[in-house]
């Protein structure tokens, strides 16, 4: 009998460390702004020449 309940404290205990390895992270989404160089206008202050 104790080999039996040591077999299934084992397999709990696998079962119980693979759930937190495996984690409940929702997968990555790609955004939708568009990431690109900045445009000549950005970067300066608004109302003044070049």
């Amino acid at each position: 009998m104790p080999s039996l309940r040591k077999a299934l404290l084992a397999l709990a205990l696998g079962a119980l460390a693979l759930a937190g390895l495996a984690g409940c992270t929702s997968p990555q989404q790609d955004s939708s702004i568009p990431w690109s160089r900045p445009a000549n206008w950005e970067g300066r202050i608004p109302g003044m020449g070049n």
